[in-house]
């Protein structure tokens, strides 16, 4: 299984592209799509949106991963981050790909093992589990790591989806994310 992780941002996005077999997880590609500088917003969601549909049409993943917006101190850079976010996802689903969201404190914890990693971890672990010669950029490294997060949980929620049914069955349910009876 082939899995592309976005890392969403105006001035850059950063993308990863990992190959899953088992339990082992090999490196594809990863790099950045960078928008310019001085145009304004609707071209450069153009630039995002194009640059994320040619990344699917080259190494054609078979479900993707995109990192989740946080709130920032300024309220403008988060609507303006949720919009690069959004022609991404455009973008995936445009190509009839599963996306899956997870935050940076959930890629953090999958990558590194605490959420508060800082980005230089992020990218060392990225090197180490994914055995690259060299270091990721930091939106190469945090889409990659949205990858590895996506290729961690799906496990993990494959294996909560097929238990399901039989605890509720004995009258256990999930609340807030916890089996209740």
């Amino acid at each position: 299984m082939k899995i592309l992780g976005i890392d969403p941002g105006l001035r850059t996005t950063g993308f990863g592209v990992i190959h899953k077999q088992g339990n082992q997880l090999s490196y594809v590609a990863s790099g950045t799509i960078k928008t310019p500088v001085d145009a304004d917003l609707p071209e450069r969601l153009k630039v995002i949106l194009n640059g994320v549909a040619e990344i699917i049409r080259t190494y054609q993943p078979d479900c993707a991963a995109v990192e989740k917006v946080f709130v920032n101190v300024n309220p403008q850079s988060t609507l303006l981050l949720g919009q690069a976010r959004g022609a991404a996802i455009c973008a995936l689903v445009g190509a009839d790909l599963a996306v899956a969201e997870y935050t940076a404190l959930q890629v953090k914890q999958a990558v590194v093992g605490h959420g508060k990693a800082h980005k230089e971890q992020v990218q060392s672990m990225v090197q180490r589990l994914l055995l690259l010669s060299g270091m990721p950029s930091t939106d190469a490294a945090d889409a990659l790591g949205v990858a590895i997060c996506h290729a961690h949980s799906g496990d993990a929620l494959a294996l909560i989806g097929a238990l399901a049914p039989g605890q509720a069955k004995k009258g256990l349910r999930m609340k807030r994310g916890r089996l209740v009876g």
